[in-house]
Parts: C-alpha cells; sequence; structure tokens
C-alpha cells in the first residue's frame, strides 16, 4: 500500500496542482489576449502615423513642384507671406481681446475690493469703538470699586458694623460688572481679529452687459484691421491664403508678386505702429452696438446679420460704411475670440 501511493502520489496534492496549473493557464491567457489587444492598438497607430507621413510627404513633393517650377516659385512665396499675415492678424485680435478681458476683469476686481476694504474698515472702526467704550467702562467700575474698598477699610465701630454688608455687596456687584465687561471686551477683540483676518473675495465673473461691450470693443477692433488691409485687398486675400492650400491660388507672375508682398510688409508695420486710435475703438463699437441684436437676451455674441456694417471713421470724424461680415465669415477666429 505504501509503495503504490507513492507512485499514484496523494490525491490531494495532485488536485492541488492540477487547479494551479488551471490558473497560471488561465492568467496567462489573459496576459496573452492584452498583449494581441495592445499589439492591434500600435499597429493602428503605426498605421495612421503612415497615412499621416505619406501625406506630409505628398505635400513636400507637391512644394518641390512648385519651387522648381518658375512660373510658380513666386506665387508660394506669396502664398505663405499672405497667410503668415493672417497668423498675424489672428494673434494681434486674440492679443487685444486678451488684454482688454483682463483689463475690465481687473477694473471691476478692483472695485469689488475696494468696496469690501470700505465695508471691512467701518466694521472694524465699529468694533474699536466698541472696545473703547468698554474699556472707558471698566475704568470707571474700577475707580468705583477702588472708592469701595477704601470706604470698607476706613470704616470702624457702629458704622462698620451696620454698613460693612452693604458695601461689601456693592464691591461684589462691581466685581462682577466688571468681569462682565471684560468678556464683552475679549469678544469683541476676537471679532475685530475674525474682521482683519477675512479673506478678500475671489474675481466674480463678468455679467452679460459687461460680455457685450467687451465683444463690441473687440470687432471694432477687428474693423479697423480689416480697414486698414482691405484697401490692398489684403484681408480677403490673406483670408483666402489660411483657406486653401499652396498652388491653390495664382497671383500672377514676379511683378505682382513682389508687389503683393510689398504691401503686405508695408501695412503690417504701419499698423504696429499706430497708437492712437483708442477713441475711434470707442466711437465704432458704440455704433456697432446701436445695430446689434442677440438671439436670447442671456447671448453675449451677436447675431452675425445684423453687424455686417463696417465702420470707417476718418480723422475729422466722417463715418463712411462698407458691408463686410466679419463674424459671419469667421475673419481671424472671431468666433472663438468673442466673450461668450
Amino acid at each position: 500500500m505504501t509503495s503504490l501511493a507513492a507512485i499514484l502520489g496523494r490525491p490531494g496534492r495532485e488536485s492541488d496542482r492540477l487547479l494551479k496549473l488551471y490558473r497560471n493557464r488561465a492568467e496567462l491567457k489573459k496576459r496573452f489576449a492584452g498583449l494581441r489587444k495592445e499589439q492591434f492598438r500600435l499597429k493602428s497607430r503605426i498605421k495612421k502615423q503612415e497615412g499621416a507621413t505619406a501625406r506630409v510627404q505628398k505635400k513636400l513633393d507637391y512644394l518641390e513642384e512648385l519651387l522648381n517650377d518658375p512660373e510658380w516659385v513666386f506665387n508660394v512665396a506669396t502664398h505663405y507671406q499672405l497667410r503668415n499675415l493672417n497668423l498675424h492678424c489672428e494673434s494681434k485680435v486674440e492679443n487685444f481681446a486678451e488684454h482688454l478681458k483682463k483689463q475690465v476683469e481687473q477694473r471691476q476686481h478692483n472695485q469689488l475690493l475696494s468696496g469690501w476694504n470700505e465695508q471691512r474698515a467701518e466694521e472694524t472702526a465699529s468694533i474699536e469703538r466698541s472696545i473703547g467704550e468698554q474699556r472707558s467702562q471698566v475704568q470707571k467700575l474700577e475707580d468705583q470699586l477702588m472708592v469701595e474698598q477704601r470706604r470698607l477699610l476706613s470704616m470702624s465701630g457702629l458704622f462698620k458694623f451696620y454698613r460693612r454688608r452693604s458695601v461689601t455687596a456693592n464691591i461684589s456687584n462691581l466685581s462682577a460688572t466688571i468681569h462682565s465687561v471684560q468678556r464683552v471686551e475679549e469678544e469683541l477683540l476676537l471679532q475685530h481679529d475674525e474682521v482683519q483676518n477675512r479673506n478678500p473675495p475671489d474675481t466674480e465673473g463678468l455679467d452679460i452687459p459687461t460680455k457685450r461691450m467687451i465683444n463690441f470693443m473687440i470687432l471694432a477692433f477687428a474693423q479697423q484691421l480689416y480697414l486698414h488691409l482691405s484697401g490692398d485687398d489684403l484681408a480677403g486675400m490673406a483670408k483666402e491664403a489660411a483657406e486653401k492650400s499652396v498652388g491653390k491660388i495664382n497671383y500672377g507672375g514676379k511683378e505682382e508678386c513682389d508687389g503683393i508682398v510689398s504691401r503686405v510688409v508695408k501695412r503690417v508695420s504701419s499698423f504696429d505702429k499706430a497708437t492712437d486710435f483708442a477713441d475711434t475703438l470707442q466711437q465704432c463699437a458704440k455704433l456697432i452696438a446701436k445695430q446689434a441684436q442677440f438671439q436670447n437676451d442671456d447671448d453675449a455674441i451677436p447675431v452675425s446679420s445684423t453687424i455686417s456694417t463696417v465702420f470707417g471713421i476718418n480723422d475729422k470724424g466722417v463715418i463712411k460704411t462698407k458691408d463686410a461680415n466679419l463674424l459671419g465669415e469667421d475673419y481671424w477666429n472671431l468666433a472663438t475670440v468673442l466673450s461668450g
């Protein structure tokens, strides 16, 4: 029996061994399935990357062909100059909008903080007055207490026998009153510390009228930028260059392309140097606000068709208008720049 058990092994140990093998096999299958899933994911990613690389390479090959073509080489340079102009305009509008929003938010927060400081100062002054009153009252009570204590010490004979109880009662009442007033003063001191250590309010969000005011100013800035470039039709050409790939637009020969590039450089330089049109922006924003209509009462961005008039204001204040729906055609990402 002993030799047979040694050959066959114990049933319990064999069962545990088989169960362990089964669990290991299940774990291996689970890991293998995870590795296969990761493999498929990586293969899909590689395939997408290869497709993207192929598209970029195709563009580079096409661009190389254009640059090797004498009739197109100047068009390529012009196209990218106009595209860069569009990016420059986007950046200027975005920077103006960001600066304006921060300026308005800071001004509103300063007003909020000013009111909060005034209220805190009034609370502090009121508490300090109360503390002063309590201390004055304590001083009077302590003076009275000293008088009663001296009277008690100065008593003698029958007078002391008959009046000692009432004087002692007065002293006890005065001491209790002093302690009560001092407790009030301690509470006032705690209130004073709480007011002094109070955290200032957080910046509040802009309300709808303020957002609309900001948007009118941004639209006014975009209109002035558009007018500055529209004389040479550079605004439309820059937008078209941003929307179409190189080689889709023929700007002409070398002379025409050089002229476009020269106008781009001059217009960008002159607008970047302009710093005295704040009054014009204010006036233009008011004109836009008069025409603006909103789909809902809580909308901050106007319906684009209601602000499709561009206002040009010269140094003498003469106003000229031009039809151009800058928001509707989304010049310089206006739809995303405006405060919603």
